[in-house]
């Protein structure tokens, strides 16, 4: 009996060569592995970096090979959790605690739906109703042309972001994209390409909304009162007041996660204006007089620069890649169910929706109104400027209200990142989370921030094309030379050379736009009026 006790309690470190010799074979039941071995973490269901004492994890061991004790095993050695690199990899994964603290990370109970639902309200906005005017430039044929090899750029460029949101080389989870920017480009360099153009794709998104809202609560109001209403009208700067007002309290909820519902309105009403002004447009049939004739400028420098503001208006219409780290980073992950499945799902099902958006609108815009449709709005301004007695009001109120409720919704989004980095000033200073009075405070402040630019600045739209050509490699570029960098592909091989070429070409679209910006402000000028908007 001492015996059989003595096989079943024995260690499964090596025994040194001068150990006894081994007990002669006596019939017991199977030798089995320890409990620890099959409870082992990095078999756990936990996210890949919850894994707070992965630290103390005990170094392997540097024990020499020697005869080991019997074990009767059906799982093959190679791919036990001791012998799996990825699963070393994991084991050793390192969690800031901080993360815990953050709106970003707080929850992480997302899903392929929630994804779809932020992709959806982050990836439509209003900007891709002047989608027709960058076609009165280029024509039908290169104007298809381009928005569809855009639309494929700008998709893959994604996926590359959502595969390298999780590295199986050290465990870790990028859930920011400046974080993966500082770990592929090094800290200082990263911070220097990719804070600027995110801090700008987050407030300077938000300041635009402002503008967006505010104009578009004045004329629901116009709409819905009437002509002969005897209510005394707000004005332009007192309806940004009264959305931003909206946006703050909408903005106290606490997490990432907490606002897939404002997101899903957000994504369904984004739709329905969409859809609405596009099916308006074609239905009321073609203008009198519509021209499919490309404008062309004056001087062959005039016409490069057009072709260049169109391409441009097509790059800017696809945005979100700087969130979709964000989104991917709410849904937990280890390594036999990795969030980038159920991340890749919901992109796809959202760009679905998207490109069923943009195409028609962009094709049925410009079929409608041709030349006509004018710069500045595009397709909304066309709505009411060409069908404002044709249609009926509750169709043009329905499409105002549902601009509105878009916007709310997707300032949510892009202030996001900003209300989680102002927190995390707090929690690295104070080592603790930030209390929800002072969370208030903090997006408060953003907000009524937003603000104050929005009705001081009022021509930041002006330089929209040469802040944006400073932000545009977030989306086109710098994800191609972050595969590279850390996927390391085989030299010469087919992804090596499709990253390097989209990286490069990426970075000399954004010189060239701009340039072209800086063209336009010096050639026709900026109309600088301080504390009086539109």
């Amino acid at each position: 009996m001492s015996e059989k006790n003595e096989i079943r309690s024995a260690p499964l470190t090596p025994r040194p060569r001068s150990a006894a010799p081994t007990p002669p074979v006596v019939s017991s039941p199977p030798v089995s592995c320890p409990p620890s071995q099959y409870h082992s973490p990095s078999l756990s269901r936990s996210p890949l970096l919850n894994g707070e004492h992965a630290d103390q994890a005990p170094p392997p061991s540097k024990t020499p090979k020697t005869p080991r004790t019997p074990r009767l095993s059906l799982t093959p050695r190679f791919i036990t959790p001791l012998g799996s690199p990825v699963r070393k990899a994991l084991r050793m994964t390192k969690l800031d605690p901080q993360d815990a603290w953050l709106p970003i990370t707080e929850s992480r109970n997302g899903n392929k739906y929630y994804a779809a639902f932020h992709t959806l309200c982050s990836g439509i906005g209003v900007q891709a109703l002047v989608l027709p005017v960058a076609f009165t430039i280029l024509g039908w044929a290169w104007g298809i042309i381009g928005l569809t090899l855009a639309f494929i750029w700008q998709l893959y460029t994604l996926w590359l972001l959502v595969q390298l949101h999780e590295s199986t080389e050290n465990g870790m989870r990028y859930s920011r994209y400046l974080q993966l920017s500082c770990a592929t480009f090094g800290e200082r360099l990263g911070k220097w390409l990719t804070l600027f153009p995110i801090m700008y794709l987050s407030g300077g998104t938000c300041v635009a909304l402002i503008i967006i809202g505010g104009s578009t609560s004045k004329l629901f109001f116009q709409i819905v009162c009437g002509a002969t209403c005897g209510a005394k009208p707000l004005t332009t700067v007192e309806w940004y007041l009264v959305f931003t007002c909206a946006a703050v309290v909408l903005s106290q909820l606490p997490n990432l996660n907490s606002i897939a519902g404002l997101s899903l309105v957000g994504a369904i009403t984004a739709v329905g204006y969409c859809t609405m002004i596009w099916v308006v447009s074609v239905a009321e049939g073609r203008l009198p007089g519509v021209s499919y004739n490309p404008v062309r400028g004056s001087t062959p420098v005039v016409r490069i620069f057009d072709v260049l503001n169109a391409l441009g208006i097509i790059a800017f219409a696809f945005r979100g890649h700087n969130l979709i780290l964000e989104i991917q980073a709410t849904m937990p992950s280890d390594e036999k169910h990795p969030s980038r499945v159920p991340m890749w799902q919901g992109v796809r099902v959202s760009y679905t929706v998207i490109s069923a958006c943009l195409f028609p609108l962009a094709i049925g815009g410009y079929w409608a109104y041709g030349q006509k449709i004018p710069a500045n709005g595009g397709m909304l301004t066309a709505l009411y400027q060409f069908h404002s007695r044709d249609v009926s009001q509750g169709v043009l109120g329905l499409t105002s209200l549902f601009v509105i409720v878009n916007a709310l919704s997707s300032f949510q989004i892009y202030g996001m990142p900003m209300f989680d980095d102002m927190e995390s000033k707090y929690t690295v200073r104070k080592k603790q989370p930030c209390p929800w009075w002072l969370r208030a405070i903090f997006r408060a402040m953003f907000g009524f921030g937003c603000f104050f630019v929005a009705v001081a600045i009022p021509f930041l739209g002006s330089l929209a094309g040469l802040i944006g050509g400073i932000a545009l490699p977030v989306t086109l570029a710098y994800p191609c030379f972050m595969w590279l960098k850390i996927r390391k592909p085989k030299m010469y091989g087919s992804m090596w050379w499709l990253n390097w070429f989209l990286g490069v070409l990426g970075m000399s679209l954004s010189g060239i736009l701009i340039a072209a910006g800086l063209y336009v402000v010096i050639d026709t000028g900026v109309e600088v009026s301080f504390f009086k908007p539109h």
